[in-house]
């Protein structure tokens, strides 16, 4: 049997993953006031129970202002840690580690759900009923045509803005989280500081790079200090943008992550013309790794690996190459939740469903000890033997 790096435990800080496969965040759209419902328990779990090393919620927000949508889970009240608590302790049962994703949308905030067009919503109530749903951004420009204009941030908001990191930071490590990941990436409130074409201010967070990546650092630190030390820390960025976003500036800019204590770079892209994951030309395999690639090697940081990772032997590849630390998938665990297991087959590995529930391994331990030929469909039977339906009554197949 072959030893795969990929379905290999890794260890950071106090933690150890079970193996590096990473459920990407992935918004669904199913929270209820900023509430999560059954929707993502029993959506999450089956990734944990499908054997993934670390599994992350989506995008949740720290402040109703700044929810994609009026759907958008939220960690800005003490009353939403009770069901993400039950959320992670299922997580954990299952042998995996629970990540969350911390975001604010900024202008991009306030629209239809995607599937209903993804249409800006005008005069209209923020998601915890509390006065109008306001678009702040670092400048008051809208993300494209036919988008609100925000109110460009004040000292007093972005002084706020930190204060909500912060108490949202307390509450995903009061959930159980064991991960927590800071969105600065696709066109949201702190991608938009750093990027010169969201970002026009005149003041201290803008202008220079240094001045751009001042509110984003702030918020990194000040999310440090909130969480565990023996906690990981991670950050999703957009190493290039649609937008003039460059590869050195990401790299300038994870460099002082490191300095703040961030342990991982997620490295993504887009985001800050138009909707993320819209293409004009159909991207290729693993089109973002190289990203992750010049990001550990010029910054000295881990990284994980995003964006079209489908094939077991291309997720081990990127490992394997030092390409990345992690890998994270997203649509191909929605195509196939045991991805994992899968993987585990194709990668020769001994004990393949070791990671999955006693009541999935037991059965598919059975399965393939009885020798299943997948080209043929026959069960390890010549044609004949396999049509001859009083063998699968026997005491032994059974």
């Amino acid at each position: 049997m072959t030893e795969s790096i990929l379905l290999s435990p890794w260890r950071l800080r106090d933690l150890q993953l079970r193996n590096r496969v990473v459920l990407s965040p992935m918004l669904t759209y199913q929270a209820r006031g900023g509430a999560i419902t059954p929707w993502h328990l029993v959506h999450l779990g089956q990734f944990a129970s499908g054997g993934v090393g670390l599994v992350f919620m989506e995008s949740t927000k720290v402040d109703p202002l700044g929810c994609t949508t009026s759907s958008d889970p939220g960690l800005w009240s003490d009353e939403f840690v009770p069901a993400l608590r039950q959320l992670t302790d299922f997580i954990h049962q299952q042998g995996a580690a629970a990540g969350i994703q911390l975001g604010h949308s900024g202008r991009k905030a306030r629209n239809s759900l995607p599937w209903e067009g993804r249409k800006p919503l005008i005069e209209v109530q923020r998601v915890d009923g509390k006065g109008d749903w306001e678009l702040i951004a670092p400048s008051a420009l809208a993300h494209g045509a036919g988008a609100g204009v925000p109110r460009a941030m004040t000292q007093a908001d972005i002084d706020a803005q930190i204060d909500h990191w912060i108490a949202a930071t307390r509450r995903a490590d009061a959930a159980g989280f064991d991960v927590l990941e800071i969105h600065c990436a696709h066109g949201y409130l702190l991608h938009q500081f750093l990027s010169a074409a969201a970002n026009r201010r005149s003041d201290r967070y803008g202008g220079s790079l240094e001045n751009r990546m001042r509110f984003p650092l702030d918020v990194v630190r000040a999310v440090r200090a909130a969480w565990p030390q023996g906690k990981p820390l991670f950050v999703r960025v957009s190493a290039v943008d649609e937008s003039g976003g460059s590869l050195q500036e990401t790299i300038t800019f994870a460099q002082q992550l490191k300095r703040a204590g961030v342990d991982v770079i997620d490295c993504s892209a887009g985001g800050m013309a138009g909707p993320v994951g819209e293409h004009s030309v159909r991207p290729a395999f693993g089109y973002q790794v190289p990203y992750a690639t010049a990001v550990r090697a010029r910054a000295s940081i881990a990284t994980m690996a995003v964006g079209l990772i489908v094939h077991a032997q291309q997720a081990e590849a990127v490992l394997a190459s030092g390409a990345a630390d992690l890998v994270a998938i997203g649509r191909e665990l929605l195509h196939n939740p045991h991805w994992v297991l899968d993987a585990a087959v194709k990668l020769g590995c001994d004990r393949p469903y070791a990671s999955s529930p006693p009541s999935y391994a037991y059965w598919l331990d059975k399965r393939a000890q009885i020798g299943v030929d997948r080209e043929t469909s026959t069960w390890g039977l010549a044609p004949a033997e396999a049509l001859d339906s009083k063998r699968f009554f026997l005491p032994e197949y059974l």
